[in-house]
């Protein structure tokens, strides 16, 4: 199941003894394309703070009530590492966040991160967390130079081998938070269309000119 990242923003997230705040935002990994946390808004009790949360921690969405419930408690949430949300995440704060929830952390594939917390299904050990990096790696670095924002590529311009074709309008995410699409609105050239493009087409992106080189021609695209 594909759903777009806006049509997420605002799902209710749930802990197991009431309700946390809404989702606001999304981090994705710029390597691999994965979502790696949902920024949530909490309510009045926890001061309007913002809180990550790891796919990883989600059970069953309930899609028709618009609901993330996690297996996590409000005093877990209450008590996590404090992360200003408007800065770059370091790697530092990543680490004391999964110490803070007992997340396992390094390689997926021998069970440890995702692999170990039994999401129901929605999540496997497929989910990468920069998997490959062990936590002594974690602390000599000072930040994470892939931890992107989705709201930041938003209206990041799309350019073909021959031209621009348009700018990024969201991300689709398959039901492992893999990101699966770009949604890309083409400009007057081809009938302010959107289209979907895979990241595996991607060549460059250029995060001081929020532009994005991708191997397709326009050609191409309007045969789409």
């Amino acid at each position: 199941m594909q759903h777009s990242v806006k049509s997420l923003i605002g799902f209710t997230m749930g802990a197991t003894d009431g309700e946390i705040g809404k989702v606001d935002e999304f981090y994705f990994d710029d390597e691999t394309w994965t979502i790696r946390y949902l920024v949530v808004k909490t309510g009045g009790w926890l001061m309007e703070r913002k809180v990550l949360i790891s796919p990883g921690a989600l059970r069953n969405p309930d899609w028709k009530s618009r609901s993330f419930p996690v297996d996590l408690t409000k005093k877990q949430v209450k008590h996590s590492p404090d992360i200003d949300t408007a800065k770059p995440v370091s790697r530092q704060q990543e680490l004391a966040l999964y110490d803070h929830y007992e997340w396992p952390y390094g390689d997926p594939t021998s069970g440890g991160f995702y692999g170990q917390m039994g999401v129901a299904g929605m999540i496997d050990s497929r989910v990468p967390f920069e998997a490959s990096i062990a936590a002594t790696d974690l602390k000599r670095q000072p930040g994470d130079p892939h931890l992107r924002s989705v709201s930041e590529v938003i209206g990041y311009h799309i350019h073909a081998t021959n031209g621009e074709i348009g700018h990024v309008a969201d991300l689709m995410v398959d039901e492992h938070f893999k990101v699966s699409f770009m949604i890309v609105e083409t400009g007057s050239w081809f009938s302010e269309r959107k289209i979907l493009l895979s990241p595996q087409r991607i060549k460059e992106i250029n995060w001081a000119n929020s532009s994005v080189e991708v191997d397709v021609s326009m050609e191409t695209v309007k045969d789409m």
